[in-house]
């Protein structure tokens, strides 16, 4: 069995937007498709990895399950193809609901099997053929999640940014047993942060990516809040109505959670959020996802194991290089990449817009190679800038050792949390191609963080380190 790793797929992949679904003995996951060094959201054709529900450490890549080309409105390649969900449908058949970039009109696609290929199936429309999102009164759909239930399909959509007013909130609409055609029309089930007041959801109201989950007797709205960074939940007895706001699964940045931190602390940059709930095997999981290289257009998958009390409330997840199943082992090699906390000492919550705000901060990157897999590492540390990695089992660890290049010339000073003393350092010299230092660095044994924080001069590149036991 492999060890769980955030981001749970290859280090070259991005796949943000994930939807989980176990069918059969595999869980499978649906997102948009972005690109290492793009320079807008969902560049490339959906596709689709899975893995076996009794081993989430072991990811395989099912192909190209849809292109973008395939839908008739898409013919000059002009919409680019934004988050998607599946559902199985009376028919047995799968399902795949999305919408272009560019055309605010729910397509679907379907296939026989999980991973496609999906084939174009057809737009979602009212009975005399109008298209959804387009009959008068109607409001642009953005980001289906969608839930079946017998012959009915329940699809969610919207997107209200703050200050616009001709947006309301998250809608549902039921659809017939063809997957197509409107039973009910739209009624809101969340409201935009316009729309707010008095319902329960202020502070938290829906920004985008609705998705759906029933857990129970009840139905879990999951949805990306005004603050972009969270997915927050509301529950209730009916798919279409009575939905109350219940709380924030997770944050991107951490921002929430004060069992190691003040609550008000980011600990991640970080952008908008996308993803959803699933059980599988015996636990619930959330999928979500964070962003490298600096910019909002490279995003990567990210999930974390939950813990749900008995009255059906969700405790807030914290963000893991381990997806918050079981440590990671505490001796050999682990790549920077994983790092689920990454700051400085100045204190930043979203990623940074503005060019020349980029050298102040550090960034996951990958170097670059034709076929797109080239190695991911963090890029310009400078003074203060920490990565931080929960949570590790560590026994017996004597020694320690960094891969590093760059302009930079001090220590990578080791602790054990995020504003802690360090346990020891390891010298940094100027080097220009890749290079290995170790330090006599002894770890307390037990589950632990370690955190690697740069202090010195100039900016260095950080490709991973090596944690030696007394028995290696």
């Amino acid at each position: 069995m492999g060890q769980i790793i955030n981001p749970y797929l290859p280090s070259w992949e991005y796949v943000p937007d994930g939807e989980p679904y176990v069918f059969g003995d595999r869980v499978y996951v649906y997102g948009s498709h972005d690109f290492f060094g793009g320079d807008v959201y969902c560049m490339g054709d959906y596709v689709c990895w899975s893995a076996p529900v009794e081993d989430l450490g072991s990811w395989r890549y099912e192909g190209v399950i849809y292109r973008k080309d395939q839908d008739p409105h898409n013919e000059d390649l002009q919409g680019n193809l934004y988050a998607p969900d599946v559902t199985v449908g009376p028919d047995g058949r799968y399902y795949l609901y999305y919408v272009l970039s560019n055309w605010g009109v729910v397509s679907v696609a379907v296939s026989d099997t999980p991973a496609g290929k999906y084939k174009f199936y057809g737009y979602v429309h009212y009975p005399d053929g109008t298209y959804l999102g387009e009959r008068e009164g109607d409001e642009p759909q953005f980001d289906p999640g969608v839930l079946t239930e017998g012959d009915r399909t329940y699809l969610y959509t919207g997107f209200c940014s703050r200050g616009d007013t001709s947006r309301h909130g998250a809608m549902c609409t039921v659809l017939g047993p063809d997957m197509l055609t409107v039973l009910e029309a739209p009624r809101f089930v969340a409201p935009g942060c316009m729309y707010s007041k008095g319902t329960g959801f202020e502070g938290h109201e829906f920004f985008e990516a609705p998705s759906i989950r029933k857990r129970g007797d009840l139905y879990y709205f999951i949805y990306s809040s005004i603050l972009f960074h969270e997915l927050c939940y509301a529950v209730s007895t009916k798919p279409t109505e009575g939905f109350v706001y219940q709380g924030v699964i997770i944050s991107s940045c951490d921002m929430g959670i004060s069992s190691y931190k003040p609550a008000g602390k980011p600990m991640y940059y970080t952008a908008n959020n996308h993803g959803s709930m699933e059980k599988i095997g015996d636990d619930w999981y959330i999928f979500y996802h964070r962003h490298t290289n600096g910019t909002n257009y490279s995003r990567q998958g990210c999930f974390e194991k939950l813990r749900i009390r008995e009255d059906g409330t969700i405790c807030q997840a914290e963000v893991t290089s381990c997806g918050s199943v079981r440590p990671l082992e505490g001796r050999g090699w682990y790549p920077a990449y994983i790092a689920c906390h990454l700051f400085t000492d100045t204190e930043v919550t979203y990623v940074p817009w503005s060019g020349w705000m980029d050298d102040r901060f550090p960034k996951i990157t990958q170097e670059i190679r034709e076929n797109g897999h080239g190695m991911s590492y963090i890029a310009n540390m400078r003074p203060s800038a920490t990565a931080g990695f929960r949570y590790f089992d560590l026994r017996g660890v004597r020694r320690i050792g960094i891969r590093t290049k760059g302009y930079a010339r001090g220590r990578m000073e080791v602790k054990l949390s995020w504003d802690g003393e360090a346990i020891g350092s390891i010298p940094v010299s100027y080097a220009n191609v890749w290079h290995n230092t170790e330090a006599e660095i002894r770890v307390p044994d037990g589950v632990q963080s370690l955190y690697f924080t740069f202090e010195g001069d100039g900016y260095l590149q950080f490709a991973g380190f090596t944690l030696f036991t007394d028995e290696a």
